[in-house]
């Protein structure tokens, strides 16, 4: 004869986690500690902590704005904070954002971080995976390329690579808990082992993971992000060849004319770019190609945008993420006097969006009447009955079935292909 009754607690922690990526971002952080910082002022007991990249970029000035912060925490400190808690919760009020030596040293505290790397100890914080089939794996941190838009560089710092073996052995603590895929995190993937000695490179990281996860756990290896000016046909031939590596490339290009991306500061030319496709395309067909782009970059013309549109209309790419040029703070671009009008960037932005959906729906399309392999994930949120999962290419793909599936390849028929997903039957379970 008991009941449930809601019960509001008072937390004794408040903890932002920011992102300093898109336009405004500073501003809405000082909108969500307003409220909180008053109620800190009227005598409630709170700690609060600023985490995350726009923590990185403001530092002390957002201890100056609100006193009443207690710990300014940059993403390179994260491991450490239950320890940084217990000084916070002993009256001290920190700022932890100076530039340090990554490790994955393990048992070392703060104040014993040491600037040499352990190749072989492995990563012992724990980590929130928010998912039980597919998880994220970070295997290079930080980011020394400096485009002229990208705030990145001054909020994540110098890259950083983890070792292959301690890499290794997340996977395989993730293959015993039970994960299908894995996906590898780099800002800029392409960059993996160049501040190692003996150098390492991306290429060599994919196969040591392909021949060293065993087979039948981990069945599918994903990675972002690709960087053209460092790309390499190694790459290519590791996912065109090995069989635990996905069919899928993403390789930003952000916009299409030389004298942009000269500006930019990416590195490679329209010309450059499209002879990486031409050998994705020559050496995995089936495979998908992803990218991103940004219009209204500073001083950027209307012929200048038809050079992204022609492109898009080369590739037709799978999935394209895109964006309108907005300055962030400490980035070169954002002091020119050259901006873009807000609505030219937004009347380019639409034109780009629709470009690509055209060629996501065209894309699909090609799936139709095949059996792909599916790895099952989730139930379908709108349809109870149905389960939802992804090809090797990434394609959302839902159908009926069982959510007791989730987890399993699954062998599904296409019978309709929609701009960014398909739906099919179920034919068969490996």
């Amino acid at each position: 004869n008991q009941k449930s009754q809601k019960v509001k607690l008072e937390p004794d922690v408040l903890l932002l986690n920011t992102c300093t990526i898109r336009d405004h971002a500073e501003q809405k952080v000082y909108d969500a500690i307003g409220p909180y910082a008053a109620m800190k002022r009227n005598g409630r007991p709170l700690a609060i902590v600023v985490a995350g990249c726009v923590a990185q970029q403001e530092g002390d000035a957002l201890l100056r704005r609100f006193p009443e912060i207690d710990l300014v925490l940059g993403p390179q400190y994260i491991p450490w904070l239950g320890e940084l808690l217990i000084e916070v919760g002993k009256g001290a009020q920190l700022c932890m954002t100076d530039a340090m030596v990554w490790s994955e040293k393990s048992g070392g505290s703060i104040q014993e971080r040491d600037s040499t790397r352990d190749k072989d100890a492995d990563w012992q914080v724990p980590i929130k995976r928010g998912h039980s089939t597919r998880a994220w794996v970070n295997v290079i941190y930080g980011c020394n390329e400096h485009c002229t838009y990208c705030v990145v560089p001054g909020v994540r710092g110098v890259e950083q690579s983890r070792s292959m073996e301690a890499i290794l052995q997340e996977c395989l603590k993730l293959a015993e808990a039970g994960y299908k895929e894995v996906t590898l995190l780099g800002q800029n993937i392409d960059a993996y082992g160049r501040d190692m000695t003996p150098r390492r490179n991306f290429a060599d990281l994919l196969y040591y993971l392909n021949d060293n996860i065993p087979d039948g756990t981990i069945s599918r290896i994903r990675y972002v992000t690709s960087h053209p000016r460092y790309f390499s046909d190694r790459v290519i031939d590791a996912v065109a060849n090995l069989d635990k590596v996905c069919e899928c490339f993403h390789m930003p290009f952000q916009a299409g004319d030389d004298k942009v991306l000269k500006e930019m500061r990416r590195g490679y030319t329209f010309d450059s770019y499209m002879n990486i496709i031409r050998k994705i395309k020559e050496k995995a067909p089936d495979a998908s190609i992803c990218g991103d782009v940004i219009v209204g970059f500073p001083g950027e013309t209307e012929e200048e945008f038809q050079r992204t549109l022609d492109l898009m209309n080369e590739v037709h790419f799978d999935n394209l993420n895109t964006f309108a040029y907005s300055p962030r703070p400490n980035t070169e671009a954002a002091l020119w006097k050259n901006q873009v009008p807000p609505e030219v960037s937004a009347e380019r932005l639409q034109r780009v969006q629709k470009l690509a959906n055209e060629h996501a729906l065209e894309r699909s399309q090609r799936y139709l009447g095949k059996i792909v392999e599916v790895l099952v994930e989730d139930r379908n949120p709108k349809n109870r009955e149905e389960v939802m999962g992804r090809t090797r290419q990434g394609r959302q793909v839902f159908f009926k079935a069982d959510i007791g599936l989730a987890g399993k390849l699954v062998d599904v028929k296409i019978t309709e292909a929609g701009t960014w997903s398909l739906l099919g039957e179920l034919q068969e379970v490996k």
